[in-house]
């Protein structure tokens, strides 16, 4: 299965002063991607694109050969992707738990024994029993970077989208939250695509693009 964009272009009202035009790419399962780009080259607007949080002026986007239109964009986002925002987007007055167990309830999946998959899920990115049912705000930058990847992870969706994931989180952080999306992307089979202005982000990621100019370009 494969995400496909093809001739895909965005402008917010004059087509001619346009963020990137007629963009051609394929993104598969397995592989994490990742965007760079200057503060507004519009990198984060084609990461908008991808989650199916924005639509464009023109072009179309599928996954596994199924066009994915401002209809069904609801679907897209329930089913199939999965977004890690910068800021965590956590409810901070929730403990890293219940900020799971939301997002499961508003993706409405189901589970055969809910609190072992949430549980499992904080387990997976480093979380321990006595963080797992602590307020978030109590909790770090990094630590409340887990519980949001944990989040998008308990709805095993195929892609996942991370904005900035490392924009606020020191280097060693970094560098562990950057493993664990390698991990997430080769083991377990999933299409990663980050944008990101960290080039040491980038280098660990298996093909990077770079939108300058208006244009994409593969660098790797």
């Amino acid at each position: 299965m494969t995400l496909k964009v093809e001739n895909l272009t965005y402008y917010y009202t004059n087509p001619d002063d346009y963020l990137f035009k007629d963009v051609t790419e394929t993104f598969e399962k397995g592989t994490m991607y990742a965007i760079l780009g200057q503060s507004g080259s519009g990198k984060t607007t084609f990461l908008s694109l991808l989650a199916g949080l924005d639509t464009a002026k023109s072009g179309t986007m599928t996954y596994d050969d199924r066009i994915i239109k401002s209809s069904n964009l609801t679907n897209y986002r329930k089913k199939t992707v999965s977004t890690v925002f910068q800021a965590y987007n956590l409810l901070t007055y929730m403990s890293a738990y219940d900020n799971v167990k939301t997002a499961i309830k508003i993706s409405s999946v189901k589970f055969p024994d809910e609190k072992v998959a949430i549980e499992e899920a904080l387990a997976k990115v480093g979380l321990t029993q006595d963080l797992i049912y602590k307020s978030v705000s109590k909790l770090s930058g990094g630590q409340q970077q887990r519980v949001a990847i944990a989040r998008a992870l308990v709805l095993n969706h195929d892609i996942i989208i991370a904005d900035e994931p490392t924009g606020n989180l020191d280097e060693n952080t970094t560098t562990q939250i950057v493993e664990l999306f390698q991990k997430i992307a080769h083991d377990d089979n999933k299409i990663v695509i980050i944008v990101t202005h960290e080039t040491d982000v980038a280098k660990a990621s298996d093909l990077v693009y770079t939108l300058k100019h208006r244009k994409f370009q593969r660098t790797s």
